[in-house]
């Protein structure tokens, strides 16, 4: 029983892998960037040949790509997706229509919006942690057990920043900015304000000022508006959100922060900025040994839960995170972990888990026994079986 699980070295591709051959399943890998073809159409033939040679029961990705939808539909294989990122872009094409696909979106509102396209193919599924290879890592540190007091593992998005390359007015930019930072003091997640103060005209300027902004013409609707907001003004929103959260930690709220990332930290004051984590070993040893860990989720995913939740629990580490709808579906608030809805509110929660140990660590044993429980990769893996036909 074989599939083929189409890669590209996605951080989230081992936990799958593992869970597939747990099933029984043979993977057959095949590395799609590393194919040796630089056109779409080389590489759609290539996998073709690669699909019918394996004869999987499906094929399998991390995210969806149309062009491995439309290879799949032409030779009646099932294609099997699930998301890890939010928003994605992708799922707006055409070929999500396709019968062949069985797409899987950890963001409900995402989910929402464009199940009606394939209602026989696209589901919501929550993401999921590798729980076992997570103990494994724990399982080998040798060090005490606290190193860091507040920690954040991820990027601060500025290597990232589209916004920063839109040929825009001055004026047009200070605008959006203004917007930005209102975003981010009236709530703790989501993007509601922001997008309700975008304008068809200013949507019309971003697409005019971006160098490749994604198409509307191969999209089951057009899609500008969401284009302009997820892809340039939400990335942005992200950097300077992050920046400022941890500013006021180190430098208002008085405690010892530390960032593991690869990003240029040059606009941080009092953070104590280390190096990228390796992030199949290093990022769970560092959630384990760090007192409080911060989730500050991307403003795009707007009410599902991001990898980083399930990974901290998983790994047994203490969660504050901002506050985010769908949190309350597979946590209680308070017993598996802590949320925030303000920065005030983050302060007063650091400063009280800090010095309040023990209730610190049942709150971080139980979210870890609830995750390992309910909520693994290779349950998640169970789900998606079930659901393929």
């Amino acid at each position: 029983m074989n599939i083929v699980y189409c890669r590209y070295r996605n951080v989230c591709e081992p936990d799958y892998i593992d869970a597939f051959k747990a099933l029984g399943i043979n993977v057959v890998e095949c590395f799609i960037n590393e194919m040796g073809v630089s056109s779409l159409d080389e590489k759609a033939q290539k996998l073709g040949e690669i699909f019918a040679r394996s004869t999987p029961m499906f094929v399998f990705s991390i995210n969806y790509f149309p062009y491995i939808s439309i290879v799949c539909q032409g030779l009646g294989i099932k294609y099997v997706s699930i998301s890890v990122t939010c928003p994605m872009v992708e799922i707006y094409n055409t070929t999500i229509r396709n019968s062949c696909n069985r797409v899987f979106l950890f963001d409900h509102e995402q989910y929402l919006s464009v199940r009606d396209e394939n209602p026989e193919g696209i589901f919501y599924l929550p993401l999921g942690a590798g729980v076992s290879r997570m103990d494994t890592a724990v399982g080998e540190l040798e060090e005490e057990r606290y190193l860091y007091d507040v920690s954040f593992v991820g990027s601060l998005y500025n290597e990232k920043d589209p916004f920063l390359e839109l040929k825009l007015s001055d004026a047009d930019k200070e605008r959006y900015e203004n917007l930005i930072r209102e975003q981010i003091e009236l709530t703790a997640s989501g993007q509601d304000f922001l997008e309700k103060k975008v304008t068809s005209e200013d949507v019309e300027k971003i697409k005019s000022g971006a160098k490749d902004f994604y198409p509307s013409d191969l999209s089951v609707r057009n899609i500008d508006d969401f284009v302009a907001v997820n892809n340039y003004l939400s990335p942005h929103m992200t950097y300077l959100e992050r920046v400022k959260i941890l500013n006021f930690l180190a430098e208002d709220g008085g405690v010892k922060v530390d960032l593991f990332t690869k990003s240029d930290t040059s606009e941080l004051k009092g953070v104590t900025c280390h190096g990228g984590v390796e992030s199949l070993k290093g990022m769970p040893q560092v959630f384990y040994q760090s007192r409080i860990n911060l989730n500050l989720s991307t403003r795009s995913i707007k009410t599902g839960i991001p990898q980083r939740v399930w990974d901290v629990l998983g790994s047994g580490g203490f969660l504050i995170t901002n506050d985010q709808k769908e949190l309350a579906d597979f946590f209680e608030i308070g017993k598996h972990l802590v949320a925030y809805k303000s920065l005030d509110e983050l302060k007063e929660l650091v400063h009280y888990y800090l010095e309040h140990e023990e209730e610190r660590e049942a709150i971080a044993a139980e979210g870890y026994e609830l995750v390992k429980s309910q909520g693994t990769v290779f349950m998640r893996v169970l789900d998606m079986i079930k659901n393929i036909g």
